[in-house]
């Protein structure tokens, strides 16, 4: 996933012990299983799957569903980039 989504880690040993539970957990956010401290596998939701898989998605759909499962007010967009740029006295000239 592009989107860095915080996901439960368990080993591999602990998704074979666990498996039906972590099937169920995987219905609301993915579970990454590692082995040895390394990623190898991730268990998602079908829908988070079949939506991976569309690709036939455009920005505007894909821009739909965030607004749907976003606040934007909460989010606070106009904050979001706050430091990620280094102000330069002078900026570089634009043309037009």
């Amino acid at each position: 996933m592009a989107t860095l989504i915080a996901m439960k880690r368990v080993s591999v040993a602990e998704a074979k012990n666990t498996l039906p539970a972590l099937l169920h957990e995987a219905e609301s956010e993915p579970v990454e299983i590692v082995r040895r401290g390394k990623p190898v596998a991730v268990i998602l939701s079908r829908a988070n799957y079949d939506r991976l898989r569309d690709k036939n998605e455009g920005l505007w759909s894909a821009l739909e569903r965030f607004r749907a499962k976003h606040d934007l007010d909460e989010l606070n967009a106009a904050t979001a980039f706050e430091g990620l740029r280094e102000r330069k006295a002078q900026s570089r000239p634009v043309r037009w």
